[in-house]
């Protein structure tokens, strides 16, 4: 997806999705460990910035890893956030920071939004969150946000309709999830614990997209 109006789309096909970024913020800085004063905090698929401005304006003492495999949206998330001491810009993968000397066990909280979801299911999705995991401090939490498959099939098809309705009351023309790969909460839960993480608490629901507070084991 082009930088270009990356939010404005978002917000057009996600409902409730210019509250996202302040809610996983508010969220992650509630929690025991990332609530210290001047933690690291890692900022996972940092797009065009939208969780950093936010982190910035709720927590200024944290220092941020801004982490983006795409030149593109880390230049516009520069340009939007300007030159800032407290980010560090990373062009890469959370699966390549983690090998880094110091990364693994540094941070103490992440947030990852809307971007497990476009990892296939074939060990993509357990490497991030694996990476994750090893990014993160005992006990520090993780903020994920994703489009979920239902829990309740009879009404997947309603559910798909509705989704398509508010993207067309949007001004968008609807869009189908081709090209991304939502998973239930079982495989989920399944995913998480295996990547040393303990069972996701929701925290978020919009449609399909769910918000999860998950927290590394010790």
């Amino acid at each position: 997806m082009h930088s270009s109006g990356y939010e404005r789309l978002q917000s057009q096909v996600i409902p409730g999705y210019s509250s996202l970024a302040r809610l996983s913020v508010a969220l992650l800085a509630a929690s025991p460990v990332a609530q210290a004063e001047g933690v690291e905090v890692l900022v996972a698929g940092c797009g065009t910035g939208a969780e950093l401005l936010e982190a910035m304006a709720q927590r200024p003492d944290w220092r941020l890893t801004a982490l983006d495999p795409s030149a593109e949206m880390l230049q516009e998330a520069r340009q939007r956030l300007g030159e800032q001491a407290s980010v560090q810009w990373r062009q890469s993968t959370v699966e390549s920071l983690v090998d880094e000397a110091g990364m693994a066990g540094r941070f103490a909280g992440a947030l990852s939004v809307l971007v497990l979801q476009s990892l296939p299911d074939d060990g993509s999705k357990l490497a991030f969150l694996t990476a994750l995991a090893r990014c993160l401090q005992p006990g520090a939490q993780l903020v994920l946000v994703d489009l979920m498959q239902t829990s309740l099939p009879s009404l997947e098809d309603q559910l798909e309709h509705a989704w398509q309705g508010f993207q067309r009351a949007s001004g968008l023309d609807a869009s189908s999830q081709e090209g991304l790969h939502p998973i239930g909460l079982a495989r989920l839960t399944s995913l998480v614990n295996a990547a040393g993480f303990g069972d996701p608490a929701r925290v978020f629901q919009a449609l399909g997209f769910e918000g999860f507070l998950l927290q590394r084991l010790s």
